[in-house]
């Protein structure tokens, strides 16, 4: 055997010897029940979609995979708690928008965002703003003038400073001077309570927590936050057509594992959650409750990641957004 051939064989060799472990790990793994945080309370989209996503991929793992809600301080909580859990593939993060609006919205967050590894961006929904049937108004254009006429006196409910829903709300608040009360709660699953309850007049949060209360009338639906009508839910309009032209604000779920989690355990993660996703009856199940399905590679989220810092660094300006 000649020096090139001798080095190429032994280069082979060696790479062979690095996949190994990996190939095995992948093959072993998980040797342990896997844990899905989720950072807000019962009740919620994001819970809703962990739930789903749970219930499919414990047998597709072979190991339990359990949901665990740790709510607070907008989600930081959770966050942290994965930044610096162990890096071996048996806890997920199910992140949603707040892991990069934290980012400009707290003085300082305990986690870095280079302390994720990106899964999959699973999906993107809009906002919803829901009033009570008590609210006299049926269409967005009757609830800004009303907001207008009384200012400070409805009270619209979101699932906490700083979320998605609040950033909605005070956007529409400064693109047409209409005046509400914010209430702040710990998640959507809570705003909704209390909105059906009477509590108060309305609340944006994501189109799959609210979707089935609108149908069954313990909501009224205003409009949604998507430049174009929601496949899941076409009879609710948007904002542009409600008259606040140009209003487009998106929500995306996704999944993450701390940094430094084996390449191979993350592609066997990606494969298994995307394929759960595509399933037709899964994907079905999820678009009917308001979800647009992405179920993407992991650099589309990571690319998510990058755009929407900025994005949301911008929008957290213009809302003058605070948390307590």
């Amino acid at each position: 055997m000649n020096l090139n051939r001798w080095l190429r064989a032994l280069g082979f060799a060696a790479t062979a010897a690095l996949l190994i472990p990996a190939v095995s790990m992948a093959q072993s793994w998980p040797t342990k029940p896997v844990r899905i945080v989720v950072p807000v309370p019962p009740g919620g989209s994001l819970d809703i979609l962990a739930r789903t996503l749970a219930k499919e991929l414990s047998p597709a793992l072979g190991q339990p995979v359990v949901v665990e809600n740790v709510p607070g301080a907008g989600g930081n909580i959770a966050f942290a708690q994965v930044a610096n859990a162990a890096a071996d593939g048996h806890t997920i993060l199910h992140g949603w928008d707040p892991l990069v609006i934290n980012t400009a919205l707290y003085g300082s967050v305990p986690y870095k965002l280079a302390q994720f590894t990106p899964i999959t961006l699973a999906i993107t929904s809009p906002q919803v703003l829901v009033v009570h049937p008590k609210v006299p108004a049926a269409t967005l254009e009757e609830l800004l003038a009303l907001a207008r006429k009384k200012p400070g006196f409805l009270s619209l409910a979101s699932p906490g400073n700083g979320s998605p829903g609040h950033l909605a709300g005070t956007l529409l608040e400064s693109l047409t001077g209409a005046d509400f009360v914010h209430i702040p709660y710990k998640g959507g699953g809570p705003a909704l309570a209390d909105l059906i309850a009477g509590h108060v007049d309305g609340a944006i949060v994501t189109l799959p927590a609210a979707l089935q209360h609108s149908r069954n009338g313990r909501v009224r639906a205003i409009g949604v936050t998507s430049r174009a009508r929601s496949a899941g839910a076409p009879e609710i309009p948007t904002f542009a057509e409600g008259g606040v032209r140009q209003y487009e604000l998106n929500s995306w779920q996704g999944f993450f594992a701390p940094a430094g989690t084996p390449d191979a355990v993350i592609a066997r993660l990606n494969r298994e959650i995307v394929q759960i996703l595509r399933n037709r009856e899964v994907r079905s199940q999820l678009e009917a409750q308001g979800f647009d399905v992405v179920a993407s590679s992991p650099e589309v989220l990571a690319q998510e990641l990058q755009n929407g810092t900025p994005r949301w660094s911008q929008l957290v300006k213009r809302s003058g957004a605070k948390v307590d």
